[in-house]
């Protein structure tokens, strides 16, 4: 019997076919590699190879069970370093409508977010040399998630919604540059991401504000030097 290998552990159907187009009846190897464990179906049309060598993804899982989508929301807040709580469903955002899907593998959740919203600040992280997935950057997911899991949360309230209610590490937060999605921050007038554009505009303005009793310290110091 031939050992069937493949270069990556996640493969559609396609791949799946191509690989076994030297077979007379590739539909009943199919099933023989189920039955032994080699392959894992994730749902129809997308399998895991348990002999490769190299580790499976479930971030790239996550873009091929449903799309388009990319990672988004608690699980991408997780991966940024910005919530302190490990998070085991993986979370993505879609065009398309709401699903859940529960897999051999882990529960992966798509939530809805319209067209408009989509397609700004996400980006493809690596996995190796050869394979990559698409996550929101951390200002996106920061949008994608107050969008569509608190959309009412106003200005007064963002803060303390940030920092003690989502537990958002606040020096990662000053890390975050939310150039990319600085367009979709504006055309957005929903409360809470008319909030978080506020509150980044505030922090910036005070980071570009000089601190005036610092100025006037080092002013008496050199003043006290030249007196000398």
């Amino acid at each position: 019997m031939r050992n069937i290998s493949f270069d990556v552990p996640e493969i559609d159907y396609l791949q799946l076919m191509e690989r076994l187009k030297g077979y007379a009846y590739p539909r009943d190897k199919v099933t023989k590699l189920l039955c032994s464990g080699e392959l894992v179906r994730i749902r129809k049309g997308l399998y895991l190879s348990t002999t490769t060598s190299i580790p499976y993804s479930k971030e790239i899982l996550a873009n091929l069970i449903y799309g388009p989508s990319y990672v988004s929301l608690e699980y991408a807040l997780q991966h940024h370093g910005l919530i302190p709580e490990a998070v085991r469903v993986i979370t993505s955002v879609t065009t398309g409508r709401k699903k859940r899907y529960r897999t051999p593998v882990g529960i992966f959740d798509y939530a809805h977010l319209p067209e408009r919203c989509f397609a700004p600040g996400s980006q493809y992280e690596p996995v190796d040399s050869t394979r990559s997935y698409m996550i929101a950057s951390p200002a996106k997911d920061l949008f994608d998630t107050l969008f569509l899991r608190y959309p009412s949360v106003r200005f007064a309230e963002i803060e303390a919604h940030l920092f003690e209610n989502m537990r958002i590490d606040e020096d990662e937060f000053s890390r975050i540059d939310f150039s990319g999605i600085e367009a979709l921050l504006k055309q957005c007038h929903r409360p809470s991401i008319r909030a978080l554009r506020q509150l980044v505009q505030r922090r910036k303005n005070r980071d570009q504000t000089p601190n005036f009793y610092i100025i006037y310290i080092e002013s008496m110091a050199n003043c006290m030097y030249n007196s000398l």
